[in-house]
């Protein structure tokens, strides 16, 4: 075992007090190596050598581990597990029997983890276990398994490519991506379970550059198992003259860190990543035209979201990303007639949020073309300013004048698109997408 003493970080480990006094205590895992990288720190976990469940009841703690013993100490609520080994029984991320113990060690605890950089501990005097030389990976910037029992978790495989997305300047060993290749081969992705493809992916997708998790997804092959009708978009040529970056994969990566760059919700970030898959069904021979690629990319979104638990708000916003982008694209070019339908196809209405979400999206797509990263989106700014007239008619003056029923919805809607049309007039004909 490879121990060293940090100083710095001695003020920051387990204070021995009651009730974890006496008991051997690590601060273990992702807090360890943020804290060596100088980065925020505030979730901690702790795992605890040498005991068992019944010392740890008896000194307070309340058990909450459901696999294996997991507790919450009395006072601070932090996480505090029994160290444990791990043996492989069966296929994906339940397939796995846990043993716990005051014989295991804590090498034999860092050992089950995925990658190096996780794999380290600091004692109560600031003495940093290393067993793994993951400090060594951290200096070099590198990301590499730690035992070849990464291959039995192939939700390492996605914590790797979500780890190679925060850490962006980090490169994955190469030893690391021929055994995440593997894993694939062998059809260990094939096991994983959907509510953990969707729980890594949505952390990745808040990074700064999201579209590297893609990257790294598809260059061990896990992303046609994982996001089939993602990875479908490579090598789907569009028309220069529209996408000078051709390719709709490279395409749908350039929206996607855009969305990024636009500090966009997860929504938006998600609809960003979908909105193109009717491209993929496109007949090769209509190619690199892609008519109506809007409609026939709502099955596939929808499939997605549906295999993959995606929330309701993610799903409902990625539909109407798919459908209607070309809209916003060619906003000023509609009829105000056909905008006021938008806002009502968008469900605005009720939901004045939803059009902004949908703004920054197709705004993002406007600007994932190679040389436009830069380019204003004046539609944003129209369909803005026409909801806001088009929103503030009220039901009131049409019922004083005695209208009723479907005659106040026909003259609101009549209002609304003469206020609508009021607004376009008042604008200059910019230059289109």
């Amino acid at each position: 075992m490879v121990a060293t003493v940090v100083p710095a970080l001695a003020l920051m480990t387990v204070t021995q007090a009651e009730p974890d006094a006496g008991l051997a205590v690590y601060q273990v895992g992702g807090s360890v190596r943020d804290q060596l990288l100088g980065l925020p720190a505030p979730d901690r976990d702790y795992v605890v050598v040498g005991a068992t469940p019944e010392d740890m009841i008896r000194r307070g703690f309340r058990p909450v581990g459901r696999d294996f013993p997991v507790f919450l100490h009395p006072r601070t609520h932090e996480e505090y597990a029994l160290a444990r080994t791990e043996r492989k029984s069966g296929r994906g991320y339940h397939g796995f029997v846990f043993h716990t113990g005051a014989d295991v060690t804590l090498e034999q605890d860092l050992a089950r983890r995925d990658l190096t950089v996780n794999a380290m501990a600091l004692g109560p005097d600031g003495e940093l276990v290393d067993p793994f030389h993951g400090r060594l990976d951290l200096q070099r910037g590198v990301l590499r398994h730690v035992s070849e029992a990464f291959r039995e978790d192939p939700v390492r495989i996605l914590r790797l490519a979500r780890f190679a997305t925060r850490f962006e300047h980090f490169e994955i060993a190469a030893e690391t991506q021929a055994l995440c290749r593997q894993m694939v081969v062998d059809g260990e992705v094939d096991h994983l379970v959907p509510e953990r493809v969707w729980q890594e992916m949505q952390r990745a997708l808040m990074h700064e550059r999201p579209s590297r998790f893609i990257e790294v997804l598809r260059s061990v092959g896990a992303l046609a198992v994982i996001l089939p009708e993602v990875d479908a978009l490579f090598g789907v040529p569009q028309p220069a003259r529209y996408h000078p970056e051709i390719d709709t994969g490279r395409h749908t990566l350039m929206v996607l860190d855009q969305s990024a760059r636009l500090q966009a919700p997860l929504p938006v970030r998600f609809a960003c990543l979908v909105h193109d898959l009717g491209k993929a069904l496109t007949p090769e021979s209509e190619w690199p035209s892609h008519r109506g690629h809007e409609q026939r990319g709502l099955a596939p979104i929808a499939g997605l979201c549906q295999r993959l638990a995606v929330p309701v708000a993610c799903r409902e916003l990625a539909l109407r990303v798919g459908e209607f982008h070309l809209h916003a694209h060619r906003a000023l070019d509609l009829k105000p007639a056909t905008v006021e339908r938008l806002f009502g196809q968008l469900d605005a209405w009720r939901r004045p949020q939803r059009l902004d979400d949908f703004l920054l999206a197709c705004m993002a797509d406007l600007r994932g073309r190679l040389g436009r990263e830069d380019d204003p989106y004046p539609q944003a700014d129209y369909l803005r300013r026409a909801y806001a007239e088009a929103a503030s008619v009220a039901a009131g003056p049409f019922v004083a004048q005695g209208l009723v029923g479907p005659g106040i919805a026909e003259a609101m809607q009549r209002e609304r698109i003469s206020r609508i049309a009021r607004v376009r007039a008042a604008l200059p004909a910019p230059p289109r997408a």
